[in-house]
């Protein structure tokens, strides 16, 4: 039986046959493949907690009522030690190395990367997970789309070292045959490193927090859908004004698509007048279709 998926890897074969590398998707494409892998992930979990739920394991009886064993959740708080914020981090990081809730799913490889950035910082920037280029750097966006955002700070006037930039997941997820192909995390594995973004958040308390994708939003903000529906408006994360918006590597995949850059542009402009920093004219038609 032909399934909605077999239609696309045709499609991505046909693509690879003639000597085509990358294929830009919009949203609306995006949201179509995402409801196809959730589809995908429901109907796995379905399955495998059908017999879960009514065989006992060799050695084990379940009594009535009694549900099934759960795996061990990540506590909802992580407690920082030190006299000051740069210390606090300091044994956060430490903590998120041996961080056994995340290493015991099996779906996450073993180099941690934590976070970069000032402490004081007014803006904090939050990710997804590490890549291949940042499991080898230990440091969050320092492949292309790390590129793309040094870009993006400098034209806001900033630069890497006055923002605060980390990821909802602190280890590269995992796929079969990993080279340098990365996929995003799951609900589960942003659940086990939740607690560390909430503890960097609550340490830095910055005045602004930008969420870089749906992936961001989904963990910090509990939201669903594309993100050209997420972005737009003001959210809030543990009191903190919070803003979502394109991931850069979405900039990358999307080309010249002025209305994407421009739709970022201004979430970044937003950020700027909520922290009351200078904007130029010129800084406010970056990207606006020419007359």
């Amino acid at each position: 039986m032909s399934r909605p998926v077999d239609a696309v890897i045709s499609f991505l074969e046909n693509e690879k046959a003639h000597g085509r590398s990358h294929v830009y998707l919009d949203e609306e494409a995006r949201e179509s493949l995402r409801n196809l892998l959730r589809r995908s992930k429901q109907q796995t979990a379905q399955a495998a907690a059908k017999p879960a739920a009514t065989t006992p394991q060799p050695g084990q009886t379940n009594q009535p009522g009694q549900q099934p064993a759960q795996p061990a959740q990540a506590p909802a708080t992580l407690s920082a030690t030190g006299t000051n914020k740069t210390e606090k981090l300091a044994s956060l990081r430490a903590r998120a190395e041996h961080w056994q809730p995340a290493r015991s799913l099996g779906t996450l490889r073993d180099t941690m990367v934590f976070a970069t950035g000032n402490p004081d910082a007014r803006i904090l920037l939050v990710g997804e997970a590490p890549g291949h280029h940042e499991e080898n750097k230990r440091e969050p966006f320092v492949g292309p789309a790390g590129q793309m955002l040094d870009k993006i700070l400098i034209t806001m006037g900033l630069k890497r070292d006055d923002v605060y930039i980390s990821n909802i997941v602190k280890f590269r997820p995992t796929t079969p045959r990993q080279t340098t192909n990365n996929r995003k995390p799951t609900p589960q594995e942003i659940a086990t490193c939740l607690p560390f973004i909430r503890e960097e958040v609550a340490i830095v308390q910055p005045e602004c927090i930008i969420a870089l994708g749906g992936t961001a939003a989904e963990g910090l903000l509990g939201l669903e859908g594309p993100v050209g529906k997420m972005r737009g408006t003001w959210h809030e994360f543990s009191g903190i004004p919070t803003r979502v918006t394109y991931h850069p590597s979405y900039l990358l995949q999307s080309g010249s698509n002025l209305s994407v850059k421009r739709a970022l542009w201004e979430d970044m402009l937003a950020a700027m007048e909520k922290l009351d920093m200078p904007i130029s004219e010129k800084q406010r038609g970056f990207f606006l279709p020419k007359p």
